[in-house]
């Protein structure tokens, strides 16, 4: 299943608990913060969800 994020959109977007910029784990279907945080953040029907309630925190 692949996500339909236009590049435009990445580029702009970030993470709502640090800040950091955003990646996108096709596999997992997620956003993945590469800042302070790690937290990953859902795609659902190629909408981002970028709620820190609905994050997954990294594994430690």
């Amino acid at each position: 299943m692949t996500m339909k994020l236009d590049s435009w959109l990445l580029e702009i977007l970030a993470c709502p608990n640090c800040g950091g910029e955003l990646r996108a784990d096709e596999a997992a279907a997620e956003l993945v913060c590469t800042g302070s945080c790690g937290y990953a953040y859902p795609v659902r029907d190629d909408i981002p969800v970028l709620l820190v309630d609905e994050a997954r925190a990294p594994a430690s």
